[in-house]
């Protein structure tokens, strides 16, 4: 395709799997993250041109300087994608400032940053593609040891779907999307904020079953190929949503989440 492409959170999991899936598919890939030896290793399985740029995307500056040293060895983004987050394993009544302080700098504030950044250029432009990665917990809050990240997420989505109201009326070929991934076999939960280590499983009795980075990435990618407004990766994940909002009393009941 040779597009121009920016991953944020790009030096594992399921940003690193997306950079392969969309190298191959070749487009030119811009990686972010915190760690450039990460990054590096990551873009040295991507099978086409790529730019590493080592920048904290909790910090407005680092990202836009992402998106100046793209724009200056790429020439434009076609595409620019907020993958950058981080959980936390905390029930409410535990929670802390720093908790709450965290969570909303990396999952929220962080892709407020790049939508911020990257749509003006795409106004320029008269088209482009955002999608900001959020989560199922964000639709619905089945984990409640990981209240704070699902409420970050939640903001989240609303962002999204508010600029891409805004968008519609004035810039039609401006696509603005929301990923919303299920369970994913990453090291995500481990790294979390208050993480024994250990990864948690979904609600008891789900029908949920994990997916794998790359599986997650291919789904992604034909978003990326044929855009549209909110995606769920996971097959078992729309049923589940509409079973919540149906009867959310009868759906909390049934669903025992693990403490």
């Amino acid at each position: 395709m040779n597009r121009v492409i920016v991953i944020t959170g790009a030096s594992a999991g399921i940003g690193a799997a997306l950079a392969r899936e969309m190298g191959a598919r070749g487009d030119t890939i811009v990686l972010a993250a915190r760690t450039a030896d990460a990054l590096r290793d990551a873009a040295a399985h991507v099978r086409s041109r790529t730019l590493v740029v080592a920048a904290d995307v909790t910090k407005r500056p680092d990202v836009e300087r992402i998106r100046d040293e793209a724009i200056q060895a790429f020439g434009a983004i076609d595409v620019w994608i907020n993958n950058a987050g981080k959980g936390i394993v905390r029930p409410v009544l535990d929670l802390s400032d720093e908790d709450v302080d965290e969570m909303i700098a990396i999952n929220l504030k962080s892709a407020l940053y790049g939508m911020q950044t990257i749509v003006p250029h795409f106004q320029t432009r008269g088209h482009g593609h955002l999608i900001n990665i959020s989560s199922f917990l964000a639709r619905v809050p089945v984990a409640s040891l990981r209240s704070a990240y699902s409420a970050s997420k939640a903001a989240l989505n609303t962002l999204t779907a508010n600029l891409r109201v805004d968008l519609q009326r004035t810039h039609p070929a401006i696509h603005i999307s929301l990923v919303m991934p299920g369970l994913v076999t990453t090291d995500f939960a481990r790294h979390a904020r208050g993480s024994s280590g250990s990864v948690p499983p979904g609600p008891i009795g789900s029908p949920m079953q994990s997916q794998t980075p790359d599986a997650v990435a291919t789904i992604v990618a034909d978003l990326v190929d044929h855009p549209r407004a909110e995606l769920y990766t996971n097959p078992a994940s729309a049923d589940l949503a509409a079973r919540y909002f149906e009867d959310v009393s009868r759906f909390e009941r049934e669903s025992q989440t693990v403490k």
